[in-house]
């Protein structure tokens, strides 16, 4: 099985969920988000397959959250987006797709519906 997964490396349920993938023998891509962030388009797109609004996958507690006022801009669906692909600290995760779906995967063992 075919699976993409956004990680970070140093979050233990990014860790976890690759850890699953690999334990499943799925072909995996890994992608660094931070190093490599999605673009808007990529990130719309993955909201739309997991059917959640973008306010669903920022990280509240990066400081760029505060600095860029988005508490006060939640139903602000492009302007979200567009931080996320900014900054990429802000997006939450690990994200993983499948040809089952994508989702968010915390807690990890999420990633098992997607197997």
């Amino acid at each position: 099985m075919k699976a993409t997964i956004w990680h970070n490396n140093r979050c233990s349920n990014s860790r976890g969920a690759l850890a699953l993938l690999q334990q499943a023998g799925a072909d995996i891509e890994v992608i660094d988000y931070l190093a490599t962030p999605p673009d808007p388009a990529t990130l719309r797109q993955l909201l739309d397959e997991m059917g959640i609004p973008a306010r669903d996958l920022l990280r509240s507690k990066e400081p760029a959250y505060a600095e860029l006022g988005l508490a006060d801009r939640l139903d602000d669906e492009a302007a979200l987006v567009e931080a996320m692909a900014m900054h990429p600290a802000l997006i939450n995760r690990p994200i993983v797709r499948t040809p089952k779906g994508t989702a968010l995967c915390r807690p990890p063992e999420t990633v098992r519906t997607l197997l």
